[in-house]
């Protein structure tokens, strides 16, 4: 009876054994399928700037356009209206946290846009696809303090483009869009920054 008990014994701890690991292969697979999709999308934008058709395919809103209006819940749990900006103009962002270029680019906006154009200008960051606890952490982690927007189920993203990111525009104070952009690197800023001093003649 012992010997059995003790095989039984075996038989259990080897099950479980086998039964963590495959639970740990499973999460293993499923973040690098997520993380293989972001790696991808990253990966896409290089790709698109030097294929202009798929960079047009994916681009709804372009310089001329009239910004399409939405509603925004912020990180701080108010909410804004981007019509209601009018009056000044409005730089807008799509950006995500696992994304590098819009790490870049946000690391810049406070000293590059908000501290040198001030109160002359809005700027409305938008999280695209993520959760807010994930966007709030990774704000207060980097010590940010300008105000954030969120965008989980990518509505809002939808009405200016379908794919890539970091995606910028510069709408002017009527409502026009004067940029969109792509991707981020000293190009863009450049254009991002002629487009705002345009933007407040």
């Amino acid at each position: 009876m012992a010997t059995k008990r003790h095989t039984k014994r075996g038989s259990t701890l080897t099950l479980a054994i086998l039964l963590v690991v495959l639970i740990a292969i499973t999460a293993y697979l499923v973040v690098s399928i997520k993380n293989d999709a972001k790696a991808a999308e990253f990966n896409a934008v290089t790709l698109a700037q030097d294929d202009p058709d798929d960079l047009a395919e994916t681009t709804l809103i372009n310089a001329g356009d009239m910004a399409p209006d939405f509603t925004v819940d912020m990180l701080d749990g108010s909410k804004v209206t981007l019509s209601k900006l009018q009056g000044k103009p409005t730089l807008l962002i799509f950006w995500a946290t696992w994304c590098p270029p819009c790490r870049m680019e946000l690391s810049k906006l406070q000293e590059h846009i908000i501290d040198r154009y001030g109160e002359s200008i809005n700027v409305l960051p938008i999280s695209r696809g993520e959760e807010r606890a994930k966007v709030d952490e990774f704000i207060t982690d980097k010590g940010y303090t300008f105000a954030v927007g969120l965008d989980g189920d990518q509505s809002i993203y939808r009405k200016y483009a379908t794919n890539y990111i970091p995606r910028c525009f510069v709408i002017d104070a009527n409502g026009k869009v004067l940029y969109s952009g792509v991707g981020y690197d000293d190009t863009v800023a450049m254009e991002v920054e002629e487009s705002i001093e345009k933007a407040l003649r």
